[in-house]
C-alpha cells in the first residue's frame, strides 16, 4: 500500500512537471537592464552574478546600460545579484553599493518578463514594476 501511494505521487509530480515544461514556466526567460542616469558625464562600474554566472565588472558611461538574460531555475530560488560603484576617483572599496537585480521570490510578479533598474542622479536606485506601471525606490546596501 505504501509503495502504491509512493508511485502515485511521483506520477503526479512527473505530470506536474511535465505540464510546467509544455507551459513553459520551468524556463521562463527573464531579461535584467540596469542603466547609469547618474548624469553630469559620470560613469559607474556594475558587477552583476549570480551562483553560477559572473557577468563581470562593466564600466556604464552616462546613459548606458547593461543587459542579460537568463532562464529560471524550477525551484523557484533564481537569484541575480550586483555591486556598484560610481566615485571612480577613488579607489576604496567602501564606495560599493549591492542590491539583488532578480530574486525569484520579490520579482516573479513584479518583473515577469523584464527586470528594468535605473541607478538615479540622486545616487538612488529605481526597479520598474510591470504591474503598476511606476518606477519604485529599492535600497541600495553599502558593502
Amino acid at each position: 500500500m505504501e509503495i502504491s501511494i509512493n508511485i502515485f505521487c511521483l506520477l503526479l509530480f512527473l505530470f506536474n512537471l511535465q505540464f510546467c515544461m509544455t507551459q513553459n514556466v520551468v524556463h521562463a526567460k527573464v531579461h535584467v537592464r540596469v542603466v547609469n542616469q547618474l548624469g553630469n558625464g559620470q560613469s559607474m562600474i556594475l558587477h552583476c552574478r549570480s551562483r553560477d554566472d559572473d557577468l563581470g565588472n562593466v564600466v556604464l558611461e552616462d546613459g548606458q546600460e547593461m543587459e542579460w538574460s537568463f532562464s529560471v531555475n524550477f525551484l523557484g530560488t533564481t537569484l541575480f545579484y550586483c555591486d556598484v560603484r560610481w566615485d571612480l576617483s577613488s579607489s576604496t572599496s567602501s564606495n560599493w553599493y549591492s542590491f539583488d537585480a532578480y530574486d525569484e521570490g520579490r520579482d516573479y510578479a513584479r518583473c515577469r518578463s523584464e527586470c528594468r533598474w535605473m541607478v538615479s542622479n540622486e545616487r538612488s536606485l529605481y526597479g520598474y514594476d510591470q504591474r503598476c506601471e511606476r518606477w519604485v525606490l529599492f535600497p541600495l546596501t553599502r558593502n
